[in-house]
């Protein structure tokens, strides 16, 4: 993945997000949490991540495997306990088209080895460097 970058203002909270390809997104924290709600929280972003790289995996897989599926739709909650310091991420998946449950169970095992599943999944390091 090419770097990509953000930035803030003295607008709270809005934050600039744009990709090396030139997208851009905006974050932003709901008005309860003194934002102005214009686009996702970055918690919504990390969960968007998700369902988005789970979509895809799958679409790909079922593509690929020729299969009659018009349609599939994912729904994330996502929860922290800052006190057991335990994330968890509750991902439905419904499938709208011709298949069978050994399909249906191939499809599961596809969805939890999509790149960011592994990713969240696995540790993590991250490195900061002030400049």
């Amino acid at each position: 993945m090419e770097t990509l970058s953000a930035k803030i203002d003295t607008r709270l909270y809005r934050t600039e997000i744009t990709s090396a390809s030139g997208n851009i997104v905006i974050a932003d924290e709901p008005q309860e949490a003194g934002g102005k709600n214009l686009g996702f929280s970055p918690s919504e972003l990390l969960a968007s991540s998700l369902a988005s790289c789970t979509l895809i995996t799958l679409r790909m897989y079922i593509n690929r495997k020729q299969w009659n599926v018009s349609e599939i739709d994912v729904k994330v909650d996502f929860e922290r306990n800052l006190d057991q310091k335990i994330s968890l991420f509750t991902r439905k998946i419904e499938i709208t088209g011709e298949i069978d449950e050994t399909q249906r169970q191939r499809l599961e095992l596809i969805a939890n080895s999509c790149p960011i599943h592994k990713t969240l999944t696995n540790s993590i390091e991250i490195k900061t460097t002030l400049i």
